[in-house]
């Protein structure tokens, strides 16, 4: 459970950001004073669900943590389209208000705000309804070629299959989660790399809904890493459940994996700010990486990809992140870089390739909008 005093400032905040909407959007609405009045209702109980749905995991019982973690969250997505959308609209209405002012065109401004504000209410809505669509359905494959210069000819064509950010949890259940694992075992994969936030919530709530993780199939076996909402859920816990599943789970270690004749070495970290909740789990690329052998392809899971930097000094080749859920929606994607260097793709850095999933789940609302998840499938091939 989170301070109280932290709580208060969510909650306050959150207060704020509806009394905001009540003052500059409702008022403006073409309707009659009762759906007015209705609307006030709607932001109250928004108000007052959303901290219920952050806080659902602290609430007993299974059936009332899921009820208030939909409505809070799905409350949260419609609210933020419709916030972002509310402030562009101010900021149109003073534009309109100083040409009007100026004489250059007569406008009917009381037209302008009633047509405005409804055209906000409405694209609001076909956002979130779109984006719940694009949140829960079975993420799209992504293929990528990655070149690697010197790569021996028995790893041309080396696949894995990587998914991250799924947030198993109060949303995001076992049928879910058996959708992603049947869509993975049909690619076919050399590798499979779980590159963090797998859950959300603890390991006596979710063992249930991740049992499908252990009918993974790929030729040299699953591997995983941990995100940083592992440490939020216990990550000792999740870590032997994973472990138990079959899952390979690498902290700051390596694997040498012999495949048609070559070598290649598959090493994974804890994630990057991990140090802050054990010590002894502190992110090192170098130390996942001590006693390789040279003059193999290094590959990297790593959660965050601000781990780039240092992995670039370890000598990888490849690094796979997820972290950013590019975004998840607009126009929290524009918001990504002030902390990760890269929001989704694949990019370079000096020798290293990064590649940043988009995530295979969601986090909070279910909501996807212009950050399509992805079940992201890597050939490496020679550069």
């Amino acid at each position: 459970m989170p301070p109280i005093r932290f709580l208060l400032a969510v909650v306050g905040l959150i207060a704020t950001l509806h009394l905001y909407l009540a003052i500059r959007l409702v008022p403006d609405l073409p309707v009659s004073g009762a759906v007015q009045f209705a609307a006030i209702v709607v932001l109250v109980l928004s108000t007052l669900l959303q901290p219920l749905g952050l806080l659902s995991r602290s609430l007993p019982g299974e059936a009332w943590r899921d009820r208030f973690a939909w409505l809070g969250m799905g409350f949260m997505g419609f609210f933020s389209s419709l916030f972002v959308l509310s402030l562009l609209r101010d900021v149109m209405l003073v534009i309109a208000f100083v040409v009007d002012v100026s004489g250059l065109f007569e406008l009917d401004f009381s037209a302008l705000e009633a047509m405005s504000a409804v055209t906000c209410l409405v694209l609001a809505a076909i956002v979130t309804a779109w984006g719940f669509i694009n949140a829960r359905r079975l993420a799209r494959v992504v293929d990528i070629n990655v070149p690697i210069a010197n790569l021996p000819s028995g790893l041309n064509g080396f696949r894995i299959a990587q998914i991250s950010d799924i947030h198993v949890g109060p949303t995001i259940k076992k049928a879910y989660l058996a959708r992603i694992v049947q869509a993975v075992n049909r690619l076919q994969p050399d590798v499979v790399a779980i590159t963090g936030d797998l859950v959300d919530g603890r390991v006596s709530d979710l063992r249930d809904h991740v049992a499908p993780l252990a009918t993974l199939q790929a030729r040299h076996g699953s591997f995983f890493v941990t995100g940083n909402h592992e440490y939020y859920s216990g990550a000792h816990e999740w870590i032997a459940e994973l472990r138990r599943l079959g899952l390979r789970v690498l902290l700051n270690e390596h694997v040498q994996l012999e495949h048609d004749g070559a070598g290649i070495v598959l090493a994974g970290v804890t994630d990057y700010s991990a140090g802050a909740f054990d010590p002894a789990h502190r992110s090192d690329p170098k130390a996942a990486v001590a006693g390789a052998p040279s003059g193999v392809p290094r590959i990297l899971l790593a959660h965050q990809p601000r781990t780039a930097n240092a992995a670039a000094g370890a000598g990888f080749q490849l690094q796979l992140s997820g972290h950013t859920h590019g975004g998840q929606f607009w126009p929290w994607n524009l918001f990504v870089p002030l902390q990760q260097p890269f929001t989704a793709g694949l990019h370079r850095l000096q020798d290293l390739w990064i590649y940043v999933s988009r995530g295979t789940g969601y986090w909070g609302p279910p909501k996807r909008f212009g950050a399509p998840s992805e079940i992201t499938c890597l050939r490496l091939v020679a550069a």
